[in-house]
């Protein structure tokens, strides 16, 4: 997988349902250290809250959920599910809830915290990041716009130019692509 979607930052909202008030928050994480120390955090930081769900994915393939003592599958598989839906990669989601007097159900609950985890997302926003690889380009100076052009059509970008002792270049190409028809060395 060389490209994926990622959220674009940290992700907040919330709304009340029965008196309910629930707390979407989203981010981005490398890794399931730093999606555990995010959950920390909101636990830490809503230690009152009734609840604190939490669902996260990572791109290396670690995918986990809590319903954090609401009924079984009534909050951290939906939330799962959402950031699925959404083709989310490095993400993790905690919704925090604050408990109203009023029970949900589980119907309720499923649909309450599917919202909350969507608007946080919404939130937050969704990227695509890339793999690019870094080239180096040697090329004698008649050939400067040819390279250039070659270059520039296999939607590759310029990173630095140098000039001694000939010309050549830095370049990043997406790394899902095939070395171009131009001899290129991998730095």
């Amino acid at each position: 997988m060389e490209e994926y979607l990622v959220p674009s930052g940290f992700g907040e909202d919330e709304f009340i349902e029965k008196k309910s008030r629930f707390i979407g928050r989203v981010w981005q994480v490398e890794t399931e250290e730093e999606a555990l120390e995010k959950i920390q955090q909101m636990k830490k930081q809503h230690y009152d809250a009734t609840h604190n769900c939490w669902a996260y994915i990572l791109k290396d393939g670690a995918v986990r959920f809590s319903d954090d003592g609401e009924p079984g599958g009534t909050a951290g598989m939906p939330m799962l599910q959402v950031l699925q839906r959404e083709g989310l990669f490095n993400v993790v989601c905690v919704v925090t809830r604050y408990f109203g007097g009023i029970l949900l159900g589980a119907g309720g609950l499923v649909r309450a915290y599917t919202k909350g985890a969507k608007i946080a997302v919404d939130a937050a926003g969704k990227s695509m990041k890339r793999v690019w690889k870094v080239l180096y380009v040697p090329c004698p100076y008649p050939f400067y716009e040819r390279v250039k052009l070659e270059v520039a059509a296999f939607g590759a970008s310029f990173a630095k130019r140098t000039s001694v002792p000939r010309w050549s270049w830095k370049s990043c190409c997406p790394g899902t692509r095939q070395s171009p028809s131009w001899t290129a060395s991998p730095i």
